[in-house]
């Protein structure tokens, strides 16, 4: 059963903002995916909760005049798939949005509410990581605007403030220009199932040259994590088997996967050599760069 203590509905932010600054103990509520299994499995007990679900102006997903990509955090994953802007610009994220969970989930689990759950085997969070994504934070005083590297603390842990919503997430041009991406999710399910590791891969060639790779996983630490030593690693080299294989090899060192019922340590470090290759093969050749043998 679901011990719901109370329950307020928000049409617009600002009045979400001020309920939240009224009453600190009210915990936000999208799509629910996740807030109702945790109160079905009884972790939250006598929840008063804020839901954001009428709150329309954070359904759209926009191109700002500065070329901005920005999603609102109660976009759905099936509006992220389906969404033409993201199709044509990061076909990444609808990637990952399409890998997750089956049409009824997606048609009502949230971006925002996929990112503020804290979990490393979040489906977008890997290609946001890939794609520097920035978050939008709103509360009753103000907002701020932080790097999604710095949002997640640990197992569903993030940055976000008494009193704070997430409103938007954000793609800066300078990010996503010139980039091509893939996005693998391995599991033993596919869709229909968490992710055992989820890679995702941005990359800009320049003359058979790797000019900038970005590469995030998850469900290889605690939090989706950045392979910072293979990014520097492959900036210039030579687009070639060795490089790649190179760069998997590096990629291993940033990772802090551990042994779960789902996969042990060392074949999670042999999926993200492996998989952080493959995704690489194809990202290039989405880049215009030659197939990789």
């Amino acid at each position: 059963m679901y011990d719901i203590k109370g329950y307020y509905d928000a049409e617009t932010v600002s009045e979400a903002t001020a309920l939240l600054a009224e009453n600190p103990n009210l915990k936000i509520i999208a799509g629910g995916t996740d807030v109702l299994i945790k109160m079905h499995g009884g972790q939250l007990a006598d929840a008063e909760l804020l839901s954001l679900r009428k709150i329309k102006s954070l359904e759209k997903i926009d191109l700002a005049d500065d070329g901005t990509i920005v999603i609102g955090a109660m976009a759905t994953f099936s509006m992220v798939f389906h969404n033409s802007i993201l199709k044509d610009l990061i076909p990444i994220l609808t990637e990952a949005a399409i890998s997750m969970g089956g049409p009824q989930i997606r048609n009502i689990a949230t971006i925002g509410g996929n990112v503020c759950n804290g979990a490393t085997s979040a489906d977008s969070a890997s290609s946001l990581f890939a794609l520097n994504a920035q978050l939008k934070l709103e509360s009753k005083n103000g907002e701020r605007v932080i790097p999604i590297r710095e949002f997640y603390l640990g197992p569903g842990k993030v940055a976000i403030n008494p009193g704070e919503i997430l409103t938007e997430v954000r793609i800066a041009p300078e990010d996503y220009k010139g980039f091509a991406g893939h996005y693998i999710k391995f599991a033993m399910r596919e869709a229909m199932d968490i992710a055992t590791l989820g890679v995702a891969v941005v990359c800009k060639v320049q003359g058979g040259n790797f000019e900038e790779v970005r590469i995030g996983l998850g469900v290889a630490g605690p939090t989706p994590l950045r392979c910072l030593e293979a990014e520097e690693y492959a900036k210039g080299k030579k687009i070639s088997s060795d490089t790649l294989a190179e760069i998997g090899k590096l990629a291993v060192k940033s990772t802090k996967a551990r042994t779960s019922w789902r996969a042990s340590k060392e074949y999670r470090e042999h999926l993200v050599e492996e998989l952080t290759q493959r995704a690489l093969k194809t990202a290039v050749v989405s880049a215009g760069g030659a197939e990789v043998v």
